[in-house]
């Protein structure tokens, strides 16, 4: 088992430095930033850019491994959106993982003036998306003319510092999105269904991630693909308490997951907790993961 963080882009960047390096040295396996233009009930407050904040903390750490939470094309195209992927893999020497999914409705569409697709257009976009994504990662030149994208002769010199190209780490709760992480993922993350009920969600969770198992036998798919959870979906933040962060990997493990995510803990408001409760996991938790 593996743990990550989420350090949102919210702070300048003299306080958002000290988190980065705290996540290595703490022993977090992968940190993450969201990939957004403003997001929910944060949306009025300080935020700032992934793609920047994720090649500014690769150049303060060292080992742990860094990625998106999660890319959508809600505001992407693939072509310059893969310029900026292969700078974050060589500036991280190798260290980042791109996560994606299909993205939603809210202020990163709303902002840009445009209408929410519909969700059949919205997974055919992302799967569109992410094909693309990966051929111009992988391949010297691009040419693509889809539905709702489009490249014309598009050149990936140097190529990405991982072979072929940096993983993937789908998000992906339906079955559609989840055909799109069996075919392109080297990691599916899911979010859990909605739900109030603590222990409905868990329930939920392990469903979903026996769908993706069927998935994965109905498609072929032989090679390996990591199984990421992001706990803080949970009716219940899971950097609360020590047992609770504790109790939540130990779910997840028994599922078959492979990494949790949490969250840094905030002042107020959402994810909000207490900074002592990460010390106290690096100390006497994420030594004993992956043993």
């Amino acid at each position: 088992m593996r743990a990550g963080i989420v350090i949102l882009p919210e702070h300048r960047w003299w306080i958002a430095e000290a988190k980065w390096r705290a996540a290595e040295e703490y022993g977090f396996h992968h940190a993450w930033t969201y990939d957004h233009l403003g997001w929910r009930s944060l949306v009025d407050g300080p935020w700032f850019g992934a793609v920047p904040t994720l090649t500014a903390a690769a150049l303060v750490t060292s080992r742990i491994r860094l990625g998106t939470f999660v890319a959508s094309p809600n505001f992407r195209h693939p072509v310059p959106f893969a310029r900026e992927l292969l700078t974050l893999d060589d500036v991280s020497d190798g260290r980042f993982t791109l996560g994606v999914g299909a993205g939603g409705e809210g202020y990163d569409t709303a902002v840009m003036g445009g209408r929410a697709p519909l969700p059949r257009d919205r997974t055919a976009r992302f799967g569109e998306f992410v094909e693309l994504l990966d051929q111009l990662l992988v391949k010297d030149r691009t040419s693509w003319h889809g539905e709702f994208f489009t490249a014309e002769d598009a050149r990936s010199a140097p190529g990405c510092v991982q072979r072929p190209r940096m993983p993937f780490v789908v998000a992906a709760n339906g079955p559609k999105a989840m055909k799109v992480a069996a075919q392109f993922g080297q990691g599916w993350v899911t979010t859990g269904p909605p739900a109030d009920d603590h222990e409905a969600w868990w329930r939920g969770v392990a469903e979903l991630s026996e769908q993706f198992t069927e998935t994965l036998l109905t498609t072929g798919r032989v090679a390996r693909v990591n199984r990421y959870l992001n706990l803080d979906s949970a009716p219940v933040y899971s950097l609360s308490s020590v047992e609770c962060f504790t109790d939540a990997v130990g779910r997840a493990a028994e599922l078959g997951f492979t990494d949790v995510v949490a969250h840094w803990p905030r002042h107020d408001g959402i994810y909000a907790g207490s900074e002592s409760v990460i010390e106290e996991i690096a100390a006497d938790v994420l030594p004993v993961l992956g043993r």
